[in-house]
């Protein structure tokens, strides 16, 4: 409507009802006279017909003017004020786009480093509704904690601190991959044995109604408990093919004794078999200070 103005002549619209539907992309008129007294009920336009209901301007000889027509007077009062709404709306709705892009931006930071991590499905569900932007910076608060606690861990105690080991560090350094895992194998089965690690680890042994017999029990029944701890499977698997099955295994036991000392399963396991520290895992000399903590308990 504002488009048939002409400058000096008025605020009043004079076009038929067949002239607004065509300027608007043909619209049905049903729906123009409807969307028209919706204008009027919100003090928008002001309606002022002619008997006929036809939208002309009539002057007297001593200039004075009568319209008939849709006025939109109490509309451009309002100019300034809709100006302002328009603009709030639109900075908005900017701002939604904008923490949502960096929520999709950290939920994929997060999904690759620990895809078995429930917060991702929850927040991807939150995502499918319309938020406003105060629920968006609330997600996005979330989101920042679940990332902070994928980079910094709760660490153990620090008489349990993981240390690295020097001479692994040579090997791991002038080595394949292959070859890497094959000989962290054999150290474990000469230094490391299977009744060691189920007597320490007790708390992962009693979730076993067999006994552990070697270490491809233990490998089996770590199986087992990755997914009730929050490790999805397939990262089970990705820890065994990087570090080898004994070392993936012996993180399960080992973090299930550590148990509240640890926030976050998922990423601390991911953390130590397949993050920067993977390295620094040492499962042998973590079962001996277990051990002597357990004495020193007793």
């Amino acid at each position: 409507m504002l488009s048939f103005l002409k400058p000096g002549h008025g605020e009043t619209v004079f076009a038929s009802n067949n002239s607004l539907c065509q300027r608007v992309g043909g619209i049905d008129e049903r729906t123009l006279r409807r969307h028209i007294n919706r204008f009027v009920e919100l003090g928008f336009i002001k309606r002022n017909d002619s008997s006929n209901r036809k939208r002309y301007r009539v002057r007297s000889s001593g200039g004075e003017c009568i319209s008939y027509g849709l006025s939109l007077t109490p509309l451009l009062q309002r100019a300034s004020e809709l100006i302002a709404i328009a603009q709030e709306m639109e900075n908005n709705r900017r701002d939604r786009i904008f923490v949502r892009k960096q929520i999709l931006t950290k939920l994929a930071h997060l999904e690759e480093h620990d895809p078995s991590n429930a917060f991702i499905n929850h927040a991807r569900k939150a995502l499918r509704r319309k938020l406003s932007l105060p629920e968006y910076h609330a997600l996005l608060a979330n989101t920042d904690a679940e990332c902070q606690s994928l980079s910094t861990p709760d660490d153990p105690p620090e008489t349990m601190e993981l240390p690295a080991n020097d001479g692994q560090t040579v090997r791991h350094q002038s080595k394949s991959e292959e070859e890497k895992k094959d000989l962290d194998s054999n150290i474990g089965d000469e230094a490391l044995k299977p009744d060691l690690l189920t007597s320490v680890c007790d708390q992962a042994t009693s979730f076993s109604t067999e006994r552990l017999r070697n270490w491809l029990d233990i490998e089996n029944h770590a199986r087992t408990l990755a997914p009730m701890m929050g490790i999805h499977p397939e990262t089970f698997e990705k820890a065994k093919n990087a570090v080898g099955a004994q070392k993936a295994s012996c993180a399960i036991f080992i973090m299930l004794q550590l148990g509240k000392r640890i926030r976050d399963f998922g990423a601390y396991f991911h953390s130590i078999t397949l993050g920067q520290r993977q390295n620094q895992f040492d499962p042998l000399a973590l079962i001996k200070r277990l051990s002597e903590t357990n004495e020193r308990t007793v």
